[in-house]
């Protein structure tokens, strides 16, 4: 190619991936193996000690995993990332390149409920304090900074409600603070919103989502926006201090705008070990490639449902930020100009029991715990996803007793919304 960058959606198919040097395979091929074999006692030796990179063991590194980091990093507009098990093995390697017991981060309310479990309840275990913030008040953020606080961590649009957050005000905060912003990007994905562009240090995704798109393969990944100094003021020791187990590298000072990545791989995926298997890698990078053009049908799909939902009698409001009357509209044409994202709320007049019988009369929407698939899903959070929640709890994270949540797939939006209004009608 000349010297012009590559788009997106060449950027979706190619990034990372060069045909097989030996077989001439297309294809990124599934390098199903636990092991690599070492030319030398040397180069053994130089692997291990981080002077040279190179594939020693697929818990740490796999070629598969390796076209998959490269290909979410270019879209992110990272310098380097980390793809591990599953979305919440993401933010606990993330986390414990930072935090230290007694530390605290910042999370904004509205959040997957799964994250708020994770953030309030197992993560006291390793000492890790959360103190959440409202994303509709940036100087809650502000209040909340501690000289104990580590990182701030945020949803690009949140989930359940598909509210927009504004990532660049939040940015400010967290670099005042001398912290880094942390962001969730999975319901928007890249095409949508790059979160790195508006002041994040650090990306997170559940690839389970919209990345790969076809519900089959779990997995999450870490990308390295390469725009945070480790080492100012000695707050981040995995990071700034020499490392023990490598023969007194400094990651920082050795590997500068990836010291991130580095670590969250040598010192987070090779001793907790959350790895992503490579077949799951391979399915997902196939997945990635059609992004573009699934996450635009979705997000058309996602504002012709709402817009039918805000007319419907039995709905008593839609949150969806790509409707003109909603809260986070401008956020959402300042953010993500090409669609609102294909995941939101609406609420039932009916409350509680309207919408659990909502997702019984459905017949389209698969009535599951996911989000971002090819196919249209369905489900009342109040009684699943964030049950765990009090009422309060519930209501603040826009999960409340008469919500149902909607992820709209590729199907005819005709067909969506006949499903819907039979089920309303029912």
């Amino acid at each position: 190619m000349s010297d012009r960058l590559p788009g997106f959606s060449t950027l979706a198919v190619h990034a990372g991936a060069q045909p097989d040097p030996t077989t001439g395979a297309r294809a990124t091929p599934i390098y199903q193996t636990t092991s690599f074999v070492f030319n030398d006692a040397d180069h053994a030796a130089s692997l291990f000690g981080l002077q040279a990179f190179g594939n020693i063991y697929t818990r740490i590194g796999n070629p598969t995993n390796a076209v998959l980091e490269e290909r979410v990093a270019a879209l992110e507009g990272g310098t380097a990332a980390l793809a591990v098990a599953s979305g919440h093995a993401a933010q606990v390697v993330v986390l414990q390149q930072l935090m230290q017991p007694g530390d605290e981060f910042i999370a904004a309310r509205k959040l997957y409920g799964g994250s708020i479990n994770q953030f309030t309840h197992a993560f006291k275990s390793f000492g890790w304090n959360v103190v959440w913030a409202d994303p509709d008040d940036i100087s809650s953020f502000e209040r909340a900074v501690t000289p104990r606080t580590k990182a701030i961590f945020i949803e690009s649009i949140a989930n359940p409600a598909g509210s927009i957050t504004d990532i660049e005000a939040i940015s400010t905060v967290a670099r005042k603070a001398g912290v880094p912003l942390i962001v969730d990007n999975t319901l928007a994905s890249p095409y949508l919103i790059r979160p790195i562009d508006h002041g994040a240090d650090i990306v997170v995704h559940s690839l389970t989502k919209f990345l790969g798109g076809h519900g089959n393969s779990l997995g999450g990944i870490i990308v390295d926006a390469g725009t945070f100094d480790w080492s100012t003021g000695g707050k981040y020791p995995m990071l700034s201090e020499p490392r023990p187990e490598y023969h007194g590298i400094k990651l920082q000072e050795t590997f500068g705008n990836f010291a991130f990545a580095i670590a969250c791989r040598v010192l987070g995926l090779r001793d907790l070990g959350p790895a992503l298997s490579p077949f799951n890698a391979f399915m997902i990078l196939t997945g990635i490639e059609t992004l573009p053009l699934r996450m635009q049908k979705q997000c058309d799909n996602a504002k012709a449902v709402a817009e039918f939902l805000a007319g419907h009698p039995a709905v008593a409001s839609v949150s969806y930020a790509g409707l003109p009357s909603d809260k986070y509209h401008q956020l959402a044409r300042k953010y993500a100009p090409k669609g609102a994202g294909a995941v939101f709320t609406f609420s039932l007049k009916g409350g509680y029991d309207a919408g659990v019988s909502l997702v019984s009369k459905l017949q389209l929407f698969s009535h599951l715990a996911n989000v971002g698939d090819t196919r249209s899903l369905v489900i009342h959070p109040a009684s699943t996803t964030h049950s765990q929640l009090d009422d309060a709890a519930k209501i603040k994270s826009g999960a409340g007793p008469d919500v149902v949540r909607l992820s709209i797939g590729i199907e005819d939006k005709e067909d969506l919304i006949a499903d819907l209004e039979q089920a309303l009608g029912a």
